[in-house]
């Protein structure tokens, strides 16, 4: 129990209206494996052990091979020293061996750092110093991002693409890997093992190690509720619960489903949508390294998938870089699940009148492995909502300031939210973990709201909360009226400070190129479209993106720091 004091909430249901809208079939309360996640590998081997369990170009596994490989490498992985509890990185793109490397690990009695190749290399040392990671595995051509001397890693095992792609892409690849390497490997204080030989020579583990459902299985870095980083620590029981809930959401036929797994494993959202809900279902995943819309659709053609986890940039790029260019049969797509940011309802529309597939927002944040909240599968999703509580988890709408009151329906507060998926906490940061975990609810730092059929929204995080002359002002609902002008592409709204009324509202807009902008006629828009206090006082408008992290959430975190950087400069010239 910690200091902060938490709302009370009645536990009769009587709030819970969200379960009226379940689909059928989908019950209110789930039964949980109470085992280590291995025991999701475990069991696909030996219900489907001829079924491909993933395809990467030519190369595929099935579950039987993907099975051995991962006690092979939790072989090596306790040959090398690794102990009960030990932490090990994993810095891959989507590859067969990052599904090996999780497993292998957790096998072994590991708990996985989630390494993402998009960072630097001075981030990368400080979560493996942080950490205390002695052993990771890569990429040849990230090599570099762990050459930090200070928190060089004991044991590298590196693999490569070289081989595996196609002969154009070969050449591209041997370029990249000299431009970064040169003749000899960074890793000067590492041993280093090539991870297909070590695979090839290593027999299976006699017996994994048997880990404690409630003990960490999952490390990575993320902004969390309040922008500074921090790294999330998820147990085996939080990430089997979510798997759980997404496979059971999901309505997938086990055994009989093929996943499109282009999001980033790095990410608890590819991790749980893709990997773990994949093996959960026992589906053929289809890896892809990096997102690329041509690359997908021939992806599609080819394999014909019928799940397809993503993120509204995934779809908008689809749209308008292939699907509205050519006709390819895309008809093998059942549902997609859209995350990570907010899903404009044309996006979607557009998406599923070229595929056939239905496409429902979700939303969850790392802190809950992620996922709390998805749309119904079964044609009953709100436009413009996040969909009701998955199985087993709780939400509420309280005041933002105490988070003490409960509000009534359709008014603004933060979401908070509670469930077996919820994280144990920060990794070794007490103190951030009693600021967001309340007596068993995570405050989200989301501004939302509930109807009255129990259907969530998001409106705003809660620091991006604008308030100007004592008016609240939501960058979102600004945002969705101001993508609507003409020539305007995307748009973020931001607050700049300003003595008089506290915050003036700055909008960045994302203009056409072959769009001419006039202001005068964007101001009499705004003026029959927003409210006084909502329209933009500062408008900035640009040709290139807005600032996004990988999951193509825009960043408006960058934008005011360039703001404040901005109004430094501009006060130290003055």
């Amino acid at each position: 129990m910690n200091s902060l004091a938490s709302p009370v909430i009645r536990d009769d249901g009587s709030s819970r209206a969200w379960l009226a809208h379940y689909p059928a079939g989908i019950p209110a309360h789930l039964q949980y494996p109470q085992a280590p996640l291995p025991w999701l590998l475990e069991q696909a081997a030996e219900r489907y052990p001829q079924r491909v369990a993933c395809h990467y170009y030519a190369q595929q596994l099935t579950y039987e091979e993907l099975f051995s490989q991962a006690r092979r490498l939790a072989r090596v992985l306790v040959r090398a020293g690794l102990q009960p509890g030990d932490r090990v990185g994993i810095l891959l793109p989507n590859l067969p061996e990052s599904l090996v490397t999780l497993f292998g690990i957790w096998m072994a009695g590991g708990v996985v750092v989630s390494l993402s190749p998009l960072m630097v290399a001075d981030q990368i040392g400080s979560m493996l110093g942080a950490t205390g990671c002695r052993i990771v595995v890569t990429l040849d051509v990230l090599t570099p991002l762990l050459a930090a001397p200070a928190t060089q890693p004991a044991v590298v095992l590196v693999t490569s693409l070289a081989k595996r792609l196609p002969r154009l892409e070969q050449l591209g690849y041997a370029w990249v890997r000299f431009r970064r390497l040169g003749f000899q490997t960074p890793l000067t204080g590492s041993e280093i093992l090539d991870y297909e030989t070590t695979l090839e020579q290593a027999p299976e583990i006699s017996e994994p190690v048997r880990t404690a459902v409630t003990q960490p299985a999952y490390i990575l870095p993320t902004g969390g509720t309040t922008g500074a980083p921090k790294a999330v620590t998820l147990s085996h029981s939080n990430l089997m619960a979510n798997a759980w809930q997404l496979a059971h959401w999901s309505q997938g036929v086990a055994g009989a489903e093929t996943l499109l797994a282009v999001l980033p494993f790095f990410h608890s959202y590819g991790l749980s949508t893709c990997v773990l809900n994949g093996i959960a279902l026992g589906a053929t995943l289809v890896l892809h390294h990096r997102f690329r819309p041509a690359s997908v659709v021939r992806l599609i053609e080819q394999h014909r998938p019928t799940l397809f986890p993503a993120v509204p940039a995934m779809l908008s790029a689809l749209n308008t870089q292939v699907l509205r260019k050519s006709h390819p049969d895309l008809r093998s797509l059942k549902s997609c699940l859209s995350g990570g940011a907010a899903l404009p309802q044309a996006i979607a529309d557009e998406f599923s009148e070229h595929t056939g597939c239905r496409v429902v927002e979700g939303y969850g944040l790392s802190e809950a492995s992620p996922v709390t909240h998805a749309g119904p599968l079964d044609g009953t999703a709100i436009p413009g909502t996040i969909g009701v509580p998955l199985p087993d988890t709780d939400a509420r709408i309280v005041d933002q300031t105490t988070g003490l009151e409960i509000l009534p329906t359709g008014e603004v507060g933060e979401l908070i939210v509670r469930g077996p998926q919820v994280m144990l906490g920060y990794w070794n940061n007490p103190d951030e973990s009693q600021k967001v975990l309340r007596d068993g609810w995570l405050f989200t730092g989301d501004l939302a709201t509930q109807d009255s059929q129990g259907f969530f929204k998001i409106v705003d995080r809660k620091k991006d909360l604008i308030i100007t002359s004592g008016f609240n002002v939501y960058p979102g609902d600004v945002e969705s009226v101001l993508r609507t002008y003409p020539g305007v592409d995307d748009v973020a709204v931001i607050g700049e400070p300003d003595e008089a009324v506290g915050e003036l509202v700055r909008a960045v807009l994302v203009v056409s190129k072959k769009s001419r902008f006039n202001r005068h006629d964007f101001d009499k828009f705004t003026r029959t479209r927003l409210a006084a206090h909502q329209r933009p006082k500062i408008v900035e408008t640009r040709t290139n993106d807005l600032p996004r992290n990988f999951l193509g959430k825009v960043l408006r975190r960058e934008l005011r720091s360039a703001l404040a950087t901005e109004a430094r400069l501009a006060n130290a010239s003055g």
